[in-house]
């Protein structure tokens, strides 16, 4: 009967042996599975990644074209039929997919420009952004926290700002220029559906004046107070501009006539200095967005303004 009951044991013991094996048998094939796959997904981003930067190569070389046709006007622009802004179709390339798209940052109302270097207020270029807002329909007292934000300690109201300081985590206001728009994202007043309502109109790059060949009509007409009541004029330099880009702000003049603003050979421009290039790669699922910014050249070489990868 002992001898039965030691058999009973030493059956039981094996049996559980068998199933502990089991289990670390099937958590190895399970851990090793999800390695392969982890490995997987990782390559598949990186892939994903090379092909985002080659579309931002390719948007580089499309600048540089463009440049080098320039080269031989008497009277160089940069307008919506330009190569490097026509829509650029999306390509297979080794198993992924490849897109860009280039945007002149000076088709934008510049928001660093609302505040002097030495901290005064630029009231030209507040009364310009007042008025697309407007345009907007959002609210402008959101303005004067902008104006905060960018300007030196101690200056315009700026510094030790007890809203930012009641937040968490806390932090503090930039007190300088806007290295890129998403710093909008943090001022007092902004959340997301204004910014994204008002970001594509805004650029942080020093362009001092706005494209007029490729601004939108919200743009155009928030640089003038005439044109922001007569939405007619911004109409008809669209159209005009379409038929025939300007060449130079004596063009638009002449459009207008005597109903020109004589503060337009100011405000505006016919080329723009910095231009945005957004590559996105595709490859198995995976997606990688990047977003850089240049200063093209004279020569058509694009330095480095800006680099974000998503």
């Amino acid at each position: 009967m002992r001898r039965s009951n030691e058999r009973g044991v030493a059956i039981l013991a094996v049996l559980l042996g068998i199933a502990l094996m089991t289990l670390i048998v099937v958590d190895f094939a399970m851990t090793s599975g999800l390695g392969f796959v982890s490995a997987a997904n990782q390559a598949n981003e990186l892939r994903a990644g090379y092909l985002a930067r080659s579309g931002i190569s390719m948007g580089l070389a499309l600048l540089a074209a463009d440049a080098r046709s320039d080269a031989q006007s008497k009277t160089p622009t940069d307008t919506l039929s330009d190569v490097w802004a026509v829509p650029f179709p999306p390509m297979d390339v080794e198993g992924g997919n490849v897109s860009l798209s280039i945007v002149d940052e000076a088709r934008k109302l510049p928001i660093n420009l609302m505040v002097n270097q030495g901290g005064a207020p630029n009231q030209a270029a507040i009364a310009k952004m007042q008025r697309l807002f407007t345009i907007l329909d959002v609210n402008t007292d959101l303005i004067q926290g902008i104006i905060q934000w960018i300007s030196p300690n101690g200056a315009n109201g700026a510094g030790g700002d007890s809203f930012y300081a009641g937040l968490i985590p806390p932090y503090a206001p930039r007190n300088g220029p806007m290295p890129t728009i998403a710093d909008l994202q943090m001022v007092e007043g902004f959340n997301q559906a204004i910014f994204n309502r008002v970001s594509p109109f805004l650029t942080v790059m020093p362009e001092t004046a706005v494209n007029a060949n490729t601004a939108s009509p919200q743009v155009l007409a928030a640089l003038e107070p005439q044109w922001t009541e007569d939405q007619k004029v911004v109409q008809q330099i669209v159209e005009a501009r379409t038929i025939r880009p300007f060449t130079q702000p004596t063009d638009i003049m002449n459009l207008l006539g005597t109903s020109a603003p004589p503060t337009l050979a100011h405000d505006v421009t016919m080329r723009s200095q910095f231009f945005t290039v957004v590559g996105t790669g595709t490859y198995a699922g995976a997606r990688k967005i990047i977003t850089a910014t240049f200063q093209r050249q004279t020569s058509g070489v694009g330095m480095l303004a800006a680099w974000h990868e998503d």
